[in-house]
């Protein structure tokens, strides 16, 4: 497919895909392939997640990080390697740096409720006492957002030439993480190391990644040519990306592509910035072996073989969030 250079990131709509139109589905698909072969990012509307959802649940996130620091830390669970509950701020950095991210998060993970042996892998998840109503909006949002992930998966799968289904059963009850972000204000810029940002340029570790729309401008994405450009994307969009599990199981035939989100100007560093992505993880067994439709004598095989959770391990340690 042929390289191209985007300015910004493609938009397309999920309801082509789930419209029942061949010819609309198979055109969301070449869309969304072409985006993320050269990209890695699309921004997609008709997801089904309502402004309201959206709404309630960033309230109820700015409450909680309003909270005083003492309050906060009552959530945080060091052995927990940050899969559940609050990480405190400056506690993640990127892969290969030292220095903290400028940013507190949240972490919510899977609920079992099937009697699948699985629940026995996740942690329960931990709500603060204070704000009683956070558990049942953000598992709601959790939901949906998991179920636009499951109808993206079977796009990437068609467009791969594997079953449309064939991602299916390694998400279903997948260690998915929903992440409410705070990037705290910085009253005095000059107290922070210089090469302190709100999050270091990245790659996400998971399949794909669903961003609910954030409350301030920063997100960008590294192109093929060296450019770093702006995502932006419309309040009812959710942007969705291509994570290092499905690159590497595609054998970067799928991109996923470096982001990072920048300082803003020194002026405004003293306002909050809020952010809220769904990480959409297999299940741990996953094999994330390069599909031998992805290899051939110009794509040689890239990546030794790994499952998914071995390669969440080596990444928890490689970001600071978990000892060797």
């Amino acid at each position: 497919m042929s390289e191209k250079l985007y300015d910004e990131v493609p938009s397309l709509d999920l309801a082509d895909f789930t419209s029942g139109d061949p010819a609309k589905k198979q055109a969301f698909v070449d869309a969304l392939g072409q985006a993320y072969n050269n990209i890695g990012f699309v921004a997609i509307k008709n997801h089904g997640l309502s402004d309201a959802q959206t709404q309630k649940l960033y309230a109820i996130i700015q409450k909680f990080f309003m909270l005083p620091d003492n309050i906060k830390q009552k959530y945080e669970v060091p052995e927990l390697a940050g899969q559940r509950g609050y990480i405190g701020k400056g506690k993640e950095h990127a892969k290969g740096r030292k220095t903290g991210d400028l940013k507190e998060f949240y972490h919510v993970g899977q609920e079992v409720t099937d009697g699948d042996p699985i629940k026995n892998e996740y942690p329960d998840n931990i709500w603060p006492e204070e704000l009683p109503e956070m558990e049942g909006i953000a598992l709601e949002v959790y939901k949906t957002i998991e179920a636009a992930g499951i109808k993206m998966l079977q796009a990437i799968a068609l467009y791969l030439g594997l079953p449309e289904h064939y991602f299916d059963d390694k998400v279903k009850n997948g260690n998915s993480i929903l992440r409410p972000i705070h990037y705290f204000p910085i009253e005095n810029p000059d107290e922070v190391p210089d090469d302190a940002v709100r999050a270091a340029e990245h790659g996400d570790i998971n399949l794909i990644t669903l961003l609910m729309g954030a409350s301030a401008d920063g997100l960008q994405v590294l192109r093929n040519d060296g450019k770093w450009i702006p995502i932006t994307a419309l309040p009812e969009q959710l942007v969705v990306n291509v994570g290092d599990m499905l690159s590497r199981h595609t054998n970067n035939k799928l991109k996923s592509t470096i982001h990072r989100v920048v300082n803003p100007p020194r002026e405004l560093m003293k306002n909050s910035r809020f952010s809220i992505p769904f990480f959409m993880h297999p299940r741990s067994d996953m094999d994330l072996t390069c599909l031998e439709n992805c290899i051939d004598a110009d794509h040689p095989k890239l990546y030794d073989d790994i499952t998914a959770g071995e390669f969440l391990n080596e990444r928890l340690i490689e970001l600071g969030l978990k000892k060797k």
